[in-house]
């Protein structure tokens, strides 16, 4: 067995890392990405419609609600591509199981993100090659070869044990050679890395500001790992709320500025070093086209993406759009899915992972990889 010193020597380097942001309850891409040509979507939302003249134009068909507007830098400098009509194939407008539709990627009992990081060539495995930040392991990194669960650096550590704990301890592991002593090791080299990580005063460069709250403290952090070299090679990171029912706006504005100043800042402050990151926004499903009479929005199906990085032919939204009229609407009144988020990040797994056959990641489904890069 590889002694937990060289495991974690071989996984320092700069890899790619992707990071899964879900936006959990169901976003609505309708007025976060606005139709702003379509009558039909005025028609549909009197109250709750972006109107165009407060929209920040995308392109001639779209424009980005301005609580968004951290994220027309990066739609501008081309490095953001935004994906409307996405979503999955499930169509029970179930939170729980669309979301586990999506997270699991097939009927597997593990999660796509966990099958990618077992199966991608291009992949290493070290103690902090995959990290969770929140408060439980989601379902999309099921089956991951390794992987951390944290809310956030700070509150990874085991007390303060005497100077002499963890190195018996690493003793103790090393002497079983299974996966027990494996994942024993593991944990204690991430301890030891977070630990030194914590001591550091970290301050984003480029003149970066995060956000104040959960969402833009794990960005931070996110970036500290990035830049220290610890073979992060996957994140994930919810942001939650978005179940927009009643009084949509007052829910929607403070969650979709989060959402754009966090990522705008992590752009930022990671400067050259995004070079190597992938940010891949998505969510269970949409909202109904028709606002309803609490002034919200109900269940419905397709919604936006948001894929950012330095290689992604952005500065563009992909679509195709027929109109929100009646009969282009799928079931009780919604925007149908065009889209299937597996093709939005097969190119994504196959550039970076290596990954020759989606099959092994999305068993059961005949990817057609979106073309997000030129």
């Amino acid at each position: 067995m590889e002694t937990a010193t060289a495991y974690v020597t071989q996984a320092d380097s700069q890899d790619h890392t992707l990071i899964v942001v879900f936006l959990r309850g169901g976003a609505d891409g309708l007025n976060m990405v606005v139709p702003v040509e379509d009558d039909a979507y005025y028609r549909a939302r009197p109250t709750l419609g972006i109107s165009k003249n407060k929209a920040i134009p995308l392109d001639d068909v779209f424009g980005l609600n301005p609580q968004l507007g951290s994220l027309h830098r990066l739609y501008k400098e081309g490095s953001l591509a935004i994906v409307h009509q996405a979503g999955c194939e499930d169509d029970s407008r179930s939170h729980f199981k669309a979301q586990d539709t999506m997270e699991q990627g097939g009927t597997a009992a593990s999660g796509w993100l966990g099958r990618y990081l077992r199966y991608a060539p291009k992949l290493k495995t070290g103690p902090l090659s995959a990290i969770a930040l929140g408060k439980t392991r989601p379902t999309c990194l099921w089956g991951a070869p390794s992987s951390i669960t944290m809310e956030s650096l700070d509150t990874f550590d085991i007390g303060n044990p005497p100077p002499t704990f963890l190195p018996e301890l690493a003793k103790l592991y090393s002497m079983e050679k299974n996966d027990l002593g494996i994942a024993g090791a593991d944990a204690i080299i991430a301890m030891e890395k977070i630990s030194g990580l914590r001591e550091q005063d970290y301050r984003p460069a480029h003149g970066a500001t995060y956000p104040s709250g959960n969402f833009g403290d794990r960005f931070r952090q996110v970036a500290q790992l990035v830049k220290a070299r610890v073979g992060l090679e996957a994140v994930s990171i919810d942001l939650d709320g978005w179940d927009s029912h009643f009084a949509a706006s007052a829910l929607m504005n403070p969650l979709m500025k989060q959402l754009g100043d966090g990522l705008a800042a992590f752009q930022k402050d990671l400067g050259s070093d995004m070079d190597n990151v992938t940010v891949a926004v998505m969510t269970e499903f949409g909202r109904r086209v028709y606002q309803n009479v609490s002034f919200g929005t109900d269940h419905g199906r397709g919604s936006v993406m948001f894929m950012l990085g330095n290689d992604i032919q952005g500065g563009r939204v992909l679509h195709k759009w027929n109109g929100l009229e009646t009969e282009n609407l799928e079931g009780p009144g919604d925007l149908a899915v065009v889209y299937n988020y597996r093709d939005v990040l097969a190119p994504v797994l196959q550039r970076h992972g290596g990954i020759e056959s989606m099959d092994v990641v999305f068993p059961e489904f005949q990817t057609t990889p979106l073309s997000l890069y030129g």
